[in-house]
């Protein structure tokens, strides 16, 4: 077999240590190896470094392993050619398995042309990576303190959910914090309902009596100060990533042209995807990468179901929640995608489509650099095959209980 890269490096990465493998050019045209391992923590890795450097390494690929591959990626990547790979690419042969020998297949994989990179963006989009990844969590944490709050509110016999929307707005959370001062008077607290929330003051009295003790004070307290604590996390998070955000200002604009995608979604789709197009092929290899296109599984020539692929996490949820958006809109096309989808597919497949033509329209419009332009709901109708259309009319018809007769237009 060819040899592609003539200097390469394989690393078996794990959390204290890293096995390096090198192969380099021998006597009489055979390759020559040579492994080490050093320890994980800084210096060790500028050591590596330098090791690989003398070594005349042009190109070092590592299997994605958790985290624990960042540290020596970024240590290496700006002396020589890194490559991140995916570790189902690269399964070796069953047998005996050491962290040598992983290293050695590594390397030989890829001296020899049989591996492909995964995509790692730039220092500047991983810092913006980090923010919205971590917004997610504040986001998921806030939703759990909620539910927790709801939970123990019951538990009291405090039944605020019933009557109020939302038991974290302003209005319920004056009233709670009363309730953990000490206050015992429903009427007083329900008093202090703001807005709308005052047509249901007899509702609330009856709601906020119930058998609110010391541990249910102490708890309730708790959480209100973590939901403030988060909230104001939150908001200096959206100041900073604001900020952070100005050189791609026009990208996020071209974006929130799209029904259902809002500021951060916008910003998530440029932190996950680096808002340059040019590292994707085409539409259809971002949306494989992303998870929204539909997986394939043939065998003996019959194809069968396999759902959707594996790709990246937080930019698939937040394009199935723009989606859920989107399809809440009026006359327009993925509104009408959705609506179509859901009737026969499910609600589930139905918002995991329109995402991918969401995915879809915002790369060509970020290649293209231009607005999002609606086909309008009636698209599809005219697109879509005028014989099959009739023949899924008439069996709506037939399953009403009707007998349809066609004859020709003249």
């Amino acid at each position: 077999m060819d040899v592609m890269f003539d200097r390469v490096a394989g690393l078996d990465i794990g959390k204290a240590s890293v096995t390096v493998c090198v192969r380099t050019p021998g006597e009489k045209g055979r390759r020559k190896s040579e492994t080490r391992t050093f320890r994980t923590m800084t210096r060790s890795l500028v050591v590596m470094a330098d090791w690989l450097c003398e070594c005349g390494v042009e190109l070092a690929a590592m299997e994605s392993t958790a985290t624990y591959w960042k540290p020596v990626f970024y240590c290496l990547e700006d002396r020589m050619e890194c490559w991140l790979l995916n570790a189902a690419h690269m399964k070796a042969v069953p047998g005996r398995k050491t962290d040598v020998k992983d290293a050695e297949w590594i390397a030989q994989l890829l001296e020899h042309g049989l591996v492909r990179p995964s995509f790692v963006p730039p220092p500047d989009i991983r810092r913006l990576r980090n923010l919205t990844r971590y917004r997610v969590q504040l986001q998921g944490d806030r939703v759990r303190d909620a539910n927790r709050l709801e939970k123990l509110l019951e538990d009291a016999s405090i039944k605020l959910s019933v009557v109020a929307s939302n038991i974290t707005g302003v209005s319920a959370r004056k009233m709670l914090t009363a309730l953990v001062d000490g206050e015992q008077d429903p009427a007083v607290m329900a008093d202090m309902a703001m807005n709308k929330m005052r047509q249901k003051i007899p509702d609330l009295t009856e709601a906020l009596t119930g058998h609110f003790d010391d541990h249910h004070r102490l708890l309730v307290g708790q959480l209100l100060d973590g939901l403030a604590h988060t909230e104001r996390a939150l908001k200096a998070l959206d100041a900073h990533l604001a900020e952070q955000m100005k050189p791609w200002a026009h990208q996020l604009k071209l974006l929130q042209t799209i029904p259902g995608v809002g500021v951060v979604t916008a910003q998530t789709f440029i932190a996950e995807t680096g808002g340059d197009m040019s590292r994707f092929s085409s539409a259809a290899h971002l949306a494989a990468w992303a998870g929204v296109a539909p997986a394939i599984h043939e065998s003996a020539g019959k194809r069968s179901p396999a759902g959707s692929r594996k790709g990246n996490k937080f930019l698939t949820s937040m394009l199935v929640e723009a989606a859920n958006s989107a399809a809440k809109t009026k006359n327009t096309y993925l509104a009408a995608q959705f609506s179509r989808l859901a009737s026969r597919r499910g609600h589930n497949r139905a918002a995991v489509a329109v995402a991918h033509s969401m995915l879809v329209s915002a790369y060509w419009m970020l290649v293209r650099d231009e607005e999002y332009k609606d086909l309008g709901p009636e698209w599809l109708d005219r697109e879509q095959n005028s014989a099959a259309h009739t023949r899924r009319l008439v069996a709506q018809l037939e399953r009403l209980g009707h007998t349809v007769t066609l004859s020709p237009a003249a």
